[in-house]
């Protein structure tokens, strides 16, 4: 059976280069609370995850949604067998949902407010991968490797104090609660597996 990661990392890529060459389509896609609140425009709550801002953006989003998501693929076979490709999806189209609610929230009355990408998804698939295997290591910055559950420590603290300080125009939020949203969902799903994840975290797999 075809990868579901790789489908979507090839319909992501497809509408987004589109969309560099056609900026209607990111004006229709976009994530634009004010549009959704006021507008009833729900659609851009899914669409936005299919646009990027550059190609800088776009690959590194796809290449850490190929790394982790054919992982989190294998690991929810694993646990949950031939209904697993769905909970896959409903894992990246939720994750594409939550981590953009609190943006709406925040910035319904903001005509001027846009976002895209799919980076709340792609911080849910990587806190999952982090949930299954949290001493796998991570390489930050593609260089340095770092245990995943170190990683992800300092990424939710970093995403967290990046959103209170407003000091760029990235989606710090909804790489917050994309990760929250990717690392609570296997739970979600079999609330077993939360000992599974203690076992690894305190008895990694040679000790």
């Amino acid at each position: 059976m075809a990868s579901i990661t790789l489908m979507l990392v090839i319909i992501i890529s497809l509408i987004s280069i589109m969309a560099f060459y056609n900026t209607e389509v990111i004006k229709q896609f976009q994530f634009n609370a004010f549009q959704i609140y006021h507008r009833k425009q729900y659609y851009r709550l899914l669409t936005h995850a299919l646009v990027h801002a550059n190609w800088e953006h776009l690959l590194v989003n796809m290449i850490v949604l190929w790394s982790f998501g054919t992982a989190v693929e294998h690991y929810f076979q694993l646990n949950f067998g031939g209904i697993s490709p769905y909970y896959f999806m409903a894992l990246f189209i939720g994750s594409v949902i939550f981590s953009s609610l609190w943006s709406l929230i925040k910035q319904r009355n903001n005509f001027y407010y846009n976002a895209v990408g799919a980076s709340g998804a792609v911080s849910a698939v990587l806190f999952a991968a982090i949930f299954f295997n949290p001493w796998e290591p991570i390489y930050f910055f593609g260089i340095l490797p770092m245990p995943g559950i170190i990683f992800g420590v300092l990424y939710l603290y970093y995403s967290f104090y990046m959103s209170r300080k407003k000091l760029d125009n990235i989606g710090h939020d909804a790489h917050f609660l994309g990760a929250l949203i990717g690392f609570c969902t296997p739970m979600i799903i079999r609330p077993s597996l939360f000992w599974d994840f203690v076992n690894l975290l305190f008895m990694p797999s040679g000790q």
